[in-house]
């Protein structure tokens, strides 16, 4: 970690902060764990931590820094909040899929979306859909907004066919 960004996304987890920065940054190439913190016996009275145990785990994906933090049982995560994740190819697509998606929530997944295994929400997003469904031709967005809103896993083949006419 080269320098303090302006903005950092926290997230909040019960208590497998280490554990999820550890699966996050085996997945994205250009990632590593940095400074870890512990709890300490003050405090205890408010955080109810084990001294000794993590209490946050600064690291990056793709050199975008989070610090992940066992802040309890208290909060969960929802769609509110989602990570997007720009893939070029099918390939892309297919890999972070795959690998964000096991052992992830089945039901939370549709449009590209799904629910990792500590409840965070990702997109998994091919490059190309912005500039379908924002194209000027209304027939053209139409029908790659309607093709992309009955997937789960966006498939950039049927997306292109369905924005051509031709699915």
């Amino acid at each position: 970690m080269q320098s303090i960004r302006r903005i950092t996304p926290c997230l909040w987890f019960d208590n497998q902060a280490e554990e999820a920065a550890e699966f996050y940054a085996g997945i994205f190439k250009n990632s590593r764990i940095g400074k870890m913190s512990r709890y300490g016996e003050a405090g205890h009275e408010v955080h109810e931590q084990a001294a000794g145990t993590v209490m946050t785990v600064a690291f990056e994906l793709d050199g975008q820094g989070f610090v992940a933090l066992n802040g309890g049982p208290t909060f969960k995560f929802n769609e509110a909040i989602s990570f997007q994740v720009n893939c070029e190819t099918q390939e892309e697509v297919d890999y972070y899929w795959e690998k964000l998606s096991e052992d992830g929530d089945e039901k939370a997944q549709q449009c590209g979306w799904l629910k990792d295994k500590y409840g965070v929400s990702w997109q998994i997003v091919p490059t190309v859909l912005s500039g379908m469904i924002s194209d000027p031709d209304s027939e053209k967005s139409g029908r790659a907004t309607d093709a992309m809103l009955k997937t789960k896993k966006i498939d950039i083949d049927k997306l292109k066919r369905a924005f051509n006419g031709t699915l």
